[in-house]
This record gives structure tokens, sequence and C-alpha cells, in this order.
């Protein structure tokens, strides 16, 4: 039995956690917040609950990553299907999000029907179905990819089947160029895909690995959910799954620092003044985070990877009460993305996701009223440079007018009358998420995913630590997360094998 500390209690970490307790480790889970979940968790504020950044979970469809967990922890997942998933409203059309593929492929032939493109247009997005349909397929086996050692790579050369090979000519291409090379010059068009793959792969067509993007984009149609109670409910039910195999989730423990002895983490340390002693350390965190806890003694790959790497999105965030009104056109859906201009990049406010809690659902919001979350992606770096400059508040509560006042106007296209119905506003940006989540810079969202070689993998440099989250592939949403989680408790209990033999098959069947 090995002594398991996970720094983190969001989905990642917690998921990874679960596993390995059922497996038979013991396991430790410290998180810093008085609730788990991170970017994904759901926080409580003068009778309302908000989702922090996530509002929306893909992969509880049959095989998809969700499902897998719960049926090894034996978890009753609570959480409603939505469909349609989204309502898209660009600056002079609408596309509707339908989880029904047929439904979806008619959707996409109304909404450009008036383009000259409209066959191309049609035709490309039949193609990412079947790209998207093998994609699910080839990471349903779990492939351990990037791979770290020989053993990866066969891992990842044994999931690979027939249908596979419908993926093979987009293997190095961008999803962009694969658009391109289909005909495809539609601006409106191009920017509704540009558009679901900021929330989705945190980059544009241009730059996003077809392969990926086509997986992210065509999400929908693998089904996405509302948890229960909010987002934080996926963390709630896992962290339930940890205690319930035996692990322990510590709360208001934040980790200050990992003691380091011959390349392996030995201990943690909590601003608690409480030492943990471990034989594996899984951190939820960002390679920047986890190279500030370990100090002179991250490795150096580490140490320069956190020099060196672009910084993650940001996000700036929303929080309204609003009062209900039932004849609104809330009734029609709960997600709206509304883009302002095709002539400015995306981001910055000229595009959002609104989320709205579930009508009646008064786990989220008083007896007539709803919680409603609105984000934007936003580059970080502007956000710290009025934050950090003496004298320069004014500038940065001005910049927050400025994207709140902005970030309303849209969502008043999809809602009309929004601003009179608003009782409560609250407002994140990268500065709070830092402040909340512990994350270096209050980046957001995983890294962009531009090449399936790429990627980054789990290891860290150091013999026992392995990173789980939204940094490693394939990062991106819950379910990106969860593939993620499951990786990584492979390789422990490939480690760290229980003299029984059950470990391993426990998470990795």
């Amino acid at each position: 039995m090995a002594k398991v500390v996970v720094i983190g209690a969001g989905v990642g970490g917690a998921t990874a956690a679960a596993l390995l307790a059922k497996a038979g480790h013991e396991v430790t889970v410290l998180e810093a917040h008085v609730y788990p979940g991170g970017c994904a968790g759901t926080f409580y504020h003068q009778k309302y609950r908000f989702d922090v950044g996530a509002t929306l979970a893909g992969g509880f469809h049959p095989g998809g990553p969700h499902d897998v967990v719960g049926k090894l922890l034996g978890i009753a997942w609570r959480v409603q299907p939505v469909d349609p998933a989204w309502h898209v409203l660009l600056p002079d059309r609408s596309v509707t999000q339908f989880g029904d593929r047929e439904q979806w492929r008619a959707e996409v032939a109304r909404a450009f029907a008036d383009r000259p493109e409209r066959d191309r247009i049609v035709r490309f997005f039949r193609a990412v179905e079947r790209v998207s349909d093998a994609v699910w397929d080839f990471a349903s086996r779990k492939p351990a990819w990037p791979p770290s050692d020989l053993g990866d790579l066969l891992r990842t050369a044994g999931a690979l089947r027939p249908p596979t090979l419908i993926t093979l000519p987009h293997l190095f291409e961008t999803i962009g160029s694969w658009a391109r090379r289909a005909g495809l010059s539609d601006r409106a068009a191009l920017t509704f895909l540009d558009a679901q793959l900021l929330i989705s792969a945190q980059t544009t067509s241009d730059h996003a690995s077809a392969l990926f993007g086509a997986a992210a984009s065509d999400l929908p149609r693998k089904g996405v959910t509302h948890p229960e109670g909010g987002i934080g409910g996926i963390s709630d039910q896992l962290v339930e799954a940890v205690r319930r195999w035996g692990g322990q989730v510590l709360f208001r423990q934040e980790v200050t620092r990992l003691e380091v002895r011959d390349d392996r983490v030995v201990a943690a340390h909590t601003n608690k003044g409480a030492r943990f002693e471990c034989d594996v350390c899984i951190a939820n965190l960002t390679p920047w985070d986890l190279a500030r806890l370990l100090g002179d003694a991250a490795p150096p790959s580490l140490q320069c990877e956190a020099r060196t790497r672009a910084e993650q999105w940001g996000a700036f965030t929303l929080y309204l009460g609003i009062e209900d009104e039932a004849s609104s056109d809330t009734q029609a859906a709960a997600h709206y993305q509304v883009i302002g201009s095709y002539e400015r990049p995306l981001g910055e406010g000229n595009s959002i996701f609104m989320s709205f809690s579930e009508r009646g659902d008064l786990r989220r919001a008083p007896a007539g009223h709803r919680a409603l979350t609105i984000s934007t992606h936003t580059r970080t770096a502007e956000w710290w440079r009025l934050r950090e400059t003496p004298g320069a508040k004014a500038a940065y509560d001005e910049r927050v007018a400025q994207y709140a006042e902005r970030m309303l106007d849209l969502a008043e296209r999809a809602v009309p009358g929004l601003r009179r119905r608003i009782r409560l506003q609250l407002h994140g940006t990268p500065v709070t998420f830092k402040f909340y989540t512990r994350r270096h810079r209050g980046g957001v969202g995983g890294f962009p995913f531009t090449s399936l070689f790429a990627a980054r993998g789990p290891r860290t440099g150091l013999r026992n630590a392995w990173l789980v989250g939204d940094s490693i592939f394939p990062g991106q949403s819950t379910a990106g997360v969860t593939m993620g989680a499951m990786r990584v408790a492979d390789e422990v209990l490939r480690a760290y094998p229980l003299a029984s033999g059950r470990a391993y098959s426990v998470a990795a069947k």
C-alpha cells in the first residue's frame, strides 16, 4: 500500500484520488479552498449558487470518461441531459447546437441556407462528425498519449482500430486548413467554428489540431449535461467516493511547499503547519504552480517550462442573480453563445457564453430567481499590469466596468431587458481567479490544443510525481481532465501495485 497525496480536489485530482483509494492505496487529498471543484466548482453568495467557470459537462455518454469512472467507483451521477446544448447568436444569424444528429444536420442546412457555400458547409460539418466519432472511439480505449516510454507507445498502438484510419489525413493539419481544403471561406461558418473551438480547445481554427478540434466542436452530439445543483456537483460526488473507498479529503489545507529527496516528493507541507508524508504525489496544478511549490528542487525541465511556456487564457466573468420571467426567452434555452462582430477577434467581450440555472431550482436561487453566469475569454497580462501598477486601481476598475457593459450589451441580444432584472451582480477577473483558485495568473481552460505532438503528458521530471488537470492531455473540460486522471491512476497502479493484484484491474479495465 502506497501513501498517496493529491494536491487539489478539482475534477482531475478527485478522480485520480477516488480510483486509487478504491484500488486500496492510502489516499489523502489536500484542498486549499472550502469546497471542491476549482474552476469547475460552484460557490454560494447571498442566496445564489454560481458556477465558478465551467457550466456544462460532457463525457457522461455510454463509454464516455465520466460514465466509465462512475461505473468503476459506484457513482450514480446526478446530472440532467441538455438538448439543445446552446444557442449561438452570430451577428447576422443564429445556429442551435442540437444534440440529436439529424436535428443538427437540418440546423446547419437551415442556418447557412443563404450562403453560396451552403453545400460545402454541410459536407464539412458532416465530415467533422465522422472524424469526431473515430477520435472518441480511439479515446475510449485510453491511449497513453503523449507517450513517455515504450510501454506508453505500445498501449497507444494497441488502441488503434480500422475506424481510426479515417483520422490519418488530418493528423498533421489544423481544422482551419482542413476547412480551407474543403473549399470553405464563408465568414459566418468559419466564425461559428472558431467560436466553438475557443470554448472547447482554447484556440481558433487556424491553430487548433484538426483531430482534437473535430472531437471538441462535435461535443454536443456526444451529449452535454447539467449537474444537479451546479457544476460543482461532479467534484462533490467524487469527494464522496474518495471517502467511501477509505481515502480522506481535507479542506482549508493549502500546500505551500513540497519536500524532495533523491528526485522524489517525500512530503507536502501546508499552511496549517501540517506535514503529510507520501510515496506518490499527484498535483492537480498547472506546471507553474508545481514549480513554485518545488522551488529549487524543481527538475530543470519543469523550471524551463515555467519560464518559457506561453500563458493560458483568463476569463472575465459576471455572476448575476436575476429575477425570473416565465414569458422571457430564457424558457427557450439555458445556454447562449453570443458573438458581437465579425470584424473583431473573439474574446475580450466580443464573444460571451451565458448559462442560466434551471428554472425553479431552489438549490441555485431563491424562488422566482435564477443564477446566471456570463463569461468571455481575456488575456491575463493587462489585468495584472493594472493590478500591480501603483495608482492604477481606477484604471482597473474602469476596465471592469467597460467589460461588464460590453458583455451585458451582448447578453441583451439573447435576453432583451436582462439589465432591469438584475438583483445581484458580481464580477471575476484573472486576478480574482488567482485569489480563489491559486492558479498561476488566474489562467483557465488549459493550454490551446494546436497539435497532438505538442501535447503535455503527466510526467513532472520527478520519479513519483504526476500532474493531473487541464494542463495535461487531453485537458479541456471535465471530460478531458477525467481522461487524464484515469491515465495517471493507471500509471501509479503500474508503478505501485498492491500485493493482491486487484489494484491495476480497478482503474484500467
